[in-house]
Parts: structure tokens; C-alpha cells; sequence
């Protein structure tokens, strides 16, 4: 009877080990899923994050003063631009980057990085210059989206 009571003992054992191994993969597997799926919602939030700093200015009314500190503020992203039509410059002057916006809204190019802008932060504050931003002036800002719906720029228009 002690070499059947060994056999059942040893076959319990094994059917134990088997069981655990089964269900430590079980969990492993559900962790994995759980755990892209974590992933996936950390990169959107971390994508709306990196946009709020942008979407403050969307559709909103601004003085001249705080157009100048957002040009200051996002001149030196990198695929980005800042267009600010004055009433002496009605066609606008672009910052940082030129974005395309000469094209319908719903084309694949619309909201594209063309290239470096002229235009220096310097000539906003020379009352000489026709981009001029009065300080005390009225802008309405609207945000350049590309065909991936990712912000590319904003445009500050005078009033």
C-alpha cells in the first residue's frame, strides 16, 4: 500500500503543478491584454495633453498683448506655425513654420509644414512695420488642424 499511497501522492503533485502552471499562464495572458489595452489609453491621453496647450486658443477672442506671448511662447516648436493677419498685412505674416492653408479644408495637404517662416518676433512689437500687433487690439484665433487631426498651427486674425 506505501508504493500505491506514494503513486496517488506523486500523481497529485504533478496534477497540482500542472494546474498551477495552467493557471499562472491563464492570468499572464489576461494581464497582457489588460495591460495594451492600459497602453493604448495612456498614448490618447497623452495626446489630448500635449494638444491642450493649443486648444485654449481655439475660436477664442485675444488682445494684441497676448498674441505676441503666444507667438513667444510656440515660435520655437518644431511643425508649427503662427500666422497673425494685422489690418496693415491682410494677407498675414507666418512664424516658426509656414503652414499650408491655401488649399480646401478637407485635402490631404491642408494644414502641411512647408517651410521656415520669415517672420521675427521683432517686427510684432515695430510700430513701423506692417505686422505691428497693437498690444490693445482684438485677435480672433482659430487652430490649423492637418489630415491626421493633429494641430499645426494657429491663426490670429484682427478685428
Amino acid at each position: 500500500m506505501s508504493n500505491a499511497q506514494k503513486a496517488l501522492v506523486m500523481a497529485a503533485g504533478i496534477f497540482l503543478a500542472i494546474a498551477l502552471i495552467t493557471l499562472a499562464v491563464v492570468l499572464f495572458t489576461s494581464a497582457q491584454d489588460s495591460t495594451k489595452a492600459a497602453q493604448s489609453n495612456f498614448s490618447n491621453i497623452q495626446t489630448e495633453l500635449s494638444q491642450t496647450a493649443f486648444t485654449v486658443y481655439d475660436n477664442t477672442t485675444l488682445s494684441g498683448s497676448q498674441v505676441v506671448n503666444a507667438l513667444r511662447k510656440f515660435r520655437d516648436q518644431d511643425q508649427f506655425g503662427i500666422q497673425i493677419v494685422t489690418g496693415k498685412n491682410p494677407t498675414g505674416q507666418w512664424y516658426g513654420k509656414i503652414v499650408n492653408t491655401s488649399v480646401p479644408l478637407d485635402s490631404v495637404t491642408y494644414g502641411m509644414i512647408e517651410g521656415t517662416a520669415p517672420g521675427q518676433v521683432s517686427q510684432t512689437v515695430d510700430e513701423a512695420d506692417i505686422n505691428y500687433v497693437n498690444p490693445s487690439g482684438k485677435f480672433r484665433a482659430s487652430l490649423v488642424l492637418d489630415s491626421s487631426n493633429v494641430i499645426r498651427g494657429i491663426i490670429f486674425r484682427q478685428q
